[in-house]
C-alpha cells in the first residue's frame, strides 16, 4: 500500500475553514446578526440568541479561529464584529467555489 501525502492548495484549505465555520446554524445566526450592525456586545447576543452563555462563547470562538469576526475585549464586556477582510475573501472563495 503506497503511502501518499495529501496536499491541498491554500484556496482549499480556507474554504474548508470557513465552510467549517458557517457550518452549525447558531453560528449563521451570529453572523446575520453580527452584519446588520456594527458590532455587538457577548451579553446582547446572549440576550437574543435562544442558546446558553457558554454555548455562545464556544460558538464565537470557532468563528473567530476561523477569522470571520473579531473581538475587543474591554473588561467585562467582549464585543464582536465581522471581520470585514476575512468576510470579503469568504464570500469570493465560495461564490467562485459554488460557480
Amino acid at each position: 500500500m503506497t503511502d501518499k501525502a495529501v496536499k491541498y492548495t491554500q484556496k482549499q484549505e480556507l474554504i474548508a475553514k470557513f465552510s467549517n465555520a458557517l457550518g452549525h446554524p447558531v453560528r449563521v445566526a451570529i453572523l446575520e446578526l453580527l452584519s446588520k450592525q456594527s458590532c455587538c456586545f457577548h451579553g446582547d447576543m446572549a440576550d437574543e440568541l435562544p442558546i446558553a452563555n457558554s454555548t455562545l462563547s464556544q460558538h464565537l470562538k470557532v468563528l473567530k479561529e476561523a477569522g470571520l469576526i473579531q473581538g475587543e475585549i474591554t473588561p467585562p464586556k467582549t464585543k464582536y464584529c465581522i471581520n470585514k477582510e476575512n468576510w470579503q475573501l469568504a464570500k469570493g472563495l465560495l461564490i467562485s467555489f459554488l460557480d
